[in-house]
């Protein structure tokens, strides 16, 4: 049973690149995951199929071009759609030219849900076609915005300038919208309290941010805070926030497809 605060209708559906170009990986995933998509990259389509039975609302873009022939292509979707742990799968196709007899067999024949997407190297008209697609079967789900919890503490923290000095604390979550931290030593910081020169550090991203005290909650003998970004941070700080949670995700991933 999917617990609802995981269900994707909630959290979003996860999105998986299988085997795609450096074009695909470098602009259209990107692209996605700065409109916050839980996007993930995969070269092991065996792999894959075992996850998808894990995530089974997933979506999963196939480069037809690359990894295998297409006609092994397409026996493998339809056998991952003939699986009733993974028959709601949501499939795209990605291809580099526009094949009429290829759109008919995915399109209308295996009838994938995400479409025929002809990648070329102006990919704007692409991405707005791949956005269409997942805007259609809900990709997002209801929540707004993409957040991950810091694994290692000691490589997630931040500094608020408080009272005359700067406060280190460690980061709990992140992400564009804002995060929540804690302090060795509590500086009893008040709610609404709006804060300048917010010193982040994502492993080796070092950022600045300004943002308002939302309010704490206690967790353990912890006082955990919540800050939410001013629209005065500068945008390029949530692209590099956006950035980190993409690669932390993409790491718990690969772990998962070991």
């Amino acid at each position: 049973m999917i617990n609802e605060n995981n269900s994707p209708d909630i959290t979003g559906k996860k999105i998986f690149f299988l085997h795609p170009t450096a074009l695909v990986q470098n602009e259209v995933a990107a692209a996605l995951i700065q409109r916050e998509l839980e996007v993930y990259i995969v070269r092991d389509h065996m792999k894959l199929r075992r996850i998808l039975k894990k995530y089974p609302s997933s979506v999963v873009f196939v480069t037809i071009d690359n990894g295998m022939p297409e006609k092994d292509w397409e026996a493998w979707i339809r056998a991952v759609l003939a699986e009733p742990a993974t028959a709601n799968i949501a499939f795209g196709i990605f291809a580099s030219e526009n094949n009429g007899v290829l759109v008919h067999k995915y399109v209308d024949l295996i009838k994938v849900k995400c479409g025929y997407v002809v990648i070329k190297p102006d990919t704007r008209n692409s991405i707005i076609q791949i956005l269409e697609n997942l805007k259609a079967i809900d990709a997002w789900g209801r929540r707004k915005y993409i957040r991950v919890t810091s694994d290692n503490e000691a490589l997630t923290t931040i500094n608020l300038p408080y009272e005359n000095e700067f406060r280190k604390g460690f980061i709990k979550d992140i992400s564009v919208a804002g995060l929540s931290c804690f302090f060795p030593e509590d500086p009893n910081i008040g709610k609404n309290s709006l804060i300048s020169n917010i010193q982040i550090k994502l492993q080796s991203i070092l950022l600045k941010a300004e943002g308002i005290v939302f309010g704490s909650r206690m967790d353990g003998l912890i006082k955990i805070y919540v800050i939410i970004f001013t629209q005065r941070t500068d945008p390029e700080v949530r692209v590099k926030i956006r950035k980190f949670i993409q690669t932390a995700l993409q790491t718990r991933m690969n772990a998962e497809l070991k």
